[in-house]
């Protein structure tokens, strides 16, 4: 695929998601879900999508998992290293739900807070409450946004799928600063991360239950999989990575 063909799927990928989230207008706010592993794009492709979506006039939420975090000694309590505390500690639903998923539900008032707790100074989050606009789109990114405690809460979720070895491969060039060095950002990712998504897949099958599913290893030629109301690959929103070769 040559460089303007990348970019060309790319811009198709963002123009369908945007198209699809302005077509969703129910005159109540749509919670969406932008999930995947551990350095899949998340934060890029829902800042892209926000930013769209803005040019034309619908108003954008933009939240992270990671303002939800819960504090250290919580979250490593069953080790720093740990998967099964990476999947069952690291994240507060319960404040997720309470201050930001379900006042932007079909019953509640608007009122929400988009953080609770900032994880690099361990220390809660007191934010005065901000008022939805009744036809706001929020974009939620993070992991494992589509397990049990959470999978009633999204109108649309989209999961990026990349490789273990893929995430790895960024994380290298993006978490030395937050981790110190390149050895500890692999010995994290090797025990903490990746296996934490093992537990993932293997309790909610995000791939199989997201609305949308993207391939985002080549991320400058991202491919939709899977996309709502498309019966067969035919049917998928049109991209120029149907020009790939293998």
């Amino acid at each position: 695929m040559t460089a303007a063909e990348a970019r060309g799927a790319r811009t198709a990928v963002l123009r369908a998601l945007t198209d699809l989230l302005i077509a969703a207008h129910s005159g109540q706010t749509l919670r969406v879900a932008v999930d995947g592993p551990d350095a899949a794009g998340k934060t890029i492709l829902a800042d892209e999508v926000a930013r769209r979506l803005a040019e034309r006039g619908r108003p954008v939420i933009r939240a992270s998992i990671d303002a939800f975090h819960h504090p250290v000694s919580v979250r490593r309590r069953r080790g720093s290293l740990s998967p099964e505390g990476y999947f069952f500690d690291a994240f507060d639903y319960d404040a997720l739900r309470r201050l930001l998923l379900d006042p932007l539900g079909p019953s509640g008032n608007r009122l929400y807070r988009p953080a609770a707790f900032d994880f690099r100074i361990d220390a809660a989050v007191d934010e005065p409450a901000r008022l939805a606009a009744p036809d706001a789109v929020l974009l939620l990114d993070g992991v494992f946004l589509l397990r049990e405690e959470l999978s009633a809460c999204w109108d649309l979720s989209v999961f990026l799928q990349i490789s273990p070895a893929e995430s790895l491969r960024r994380a290298l060039h993006r978490d030395i600063e937050l981790f110190g060095s390149p050895g500890a950002v692999r010995d994290r990712y090797l025990a903490r991360y990746l296996p934490g998504q093992s537990i993932y897949f293997l309790h909610a099958a995000p791939q199989e239950h997201a609305d949308i599913l993207i391939d985002n290893e080549s991320p400058d030629a991202p491919r939709i999989l899977r996309w709502p109301g498309a019966a067969t690959h035919a049917d998928l929103p049109s991209t120029h990575s149907s020009h790939r070769t293998s």
